[in-house]
């Protein structure tokens, strides 16, 4: 699996990099400092990211890379279940499956026809959960379980290009707080984790439609709902308490039609984790 070349990304999270999806080659990569509480880890411990982002999105199983939750018009795919929505729908939720095919693409996997679509050609979860075990879907799980190291990349790539967004999105006012959070956080190897996942999770925070009475649930959100703690694992703790306030304020805020008090639990179970040792 060449662990170590999958996961350098990953330990690049801890630097600035180009915020643009790369077209093909090697993403580029600014030449600059690591940040403050800058950490590198282990083999051991960049695969256990992987697992522990496939195991929160679809208990780690090859069914659940493809997937349509109810109450969603959407499916969502992968080990980091990227969004992936049927043409004419326009959520409020930021799409990341095209994202990532080109993202794949670029990185010269050949990406099943299916999977190229620019929208997704199941209009809803009954269709799409009557070919569920057709050719197509079948074939596209195949290829995702064979190639979990580039969606894991993808995702470390998503991460690592949020904080400059969050930093030019973010009231003046809270940028500092914003920076010393993260940095704080990112300083244990499950510290990372967390600013890996919940990007993935739930979105950087900087997307205006992903918010409900002009309240956001995503990284920027939670890095200024943090308590002021000391770096290390108190921060990675106060980090997942912090995500678990803005999700809860985030189904209180919600539209009743959608349910969302549903997904608690395991959205506490899962933030839960990030203060726990890899």
């Amino acid at each position: 699996m060449q662990v170590a070349r999958l996961f350098l990304p990953v330990v690049c999270l801890m630097t600035a990099c180009s915020a643009d999806p790369p077209r093909g080659g090697n993403p580029p990569v600014v030449a600059t400092a690591p940040t403050a509480g800058a950490l590198k880890l282990t083999a051991t411990q960049k695969a256990s990211i992987g697992r522990k982002i496939w195991q929160n999105e679809s208990g780690g199983k090859v069914s659940g890379l493809t997937h349509w939750n109810d109450g969603e018009e959407f499916p969502s795919m992968g080990i980091g279940h990227f969004i992936w929505y049927p043409k004419g729908f326009n959520g409020r939720w930021t799409e990341t499956w095209p994202e990532f095919v080109r993202y794949a693409t670029s990185r010269g996997l050949p990406v099943p026809a299916v999977g190229r679509q620019a929208d997704c050609p199941w209009p809803n979860k009954t269709s799409f959960t009557r070919d569920f075990n057709g050719a197509q879907l079948s074939g596209l799980r195949r290829w995702l379980a064979a190639n979990i190291p580039v969606q894991t990349e993808f995702i470390a790539y998503k991460s690592r290009a949020a904080l400059p967004k969050i930093m030019q999105a973010a009231p003046a006012a809270q940028q500092a707080r914003i920076k010393g959070n993260y940095d704080k956080v990112a300083s244990t190897p499950n510290g990372i984790y967390a600013l890996v996942d919940y990007v993935n999770f739930k979105g950087d925070g900087t997307n205006p439609r992903e918010a409900y009475a002009g309240q956001g649930w995503g990284l920027m959100w939670v890095l200024m709902e943090m308590k002021n703690v000391p770096s290390g694992q108190a921060a990675a703790r106060e980090f997942g308490a912090a995500a678990n306030r803005r999700l809860d304020l985030r189904i209180k805020n919600s539209p009743k039609a959608r349910g969302e008090s549903r997904w608690r639990e395991g959205w506490h179970n899962r933030c839960n984790s990030y203060g726990r040792p890899l």
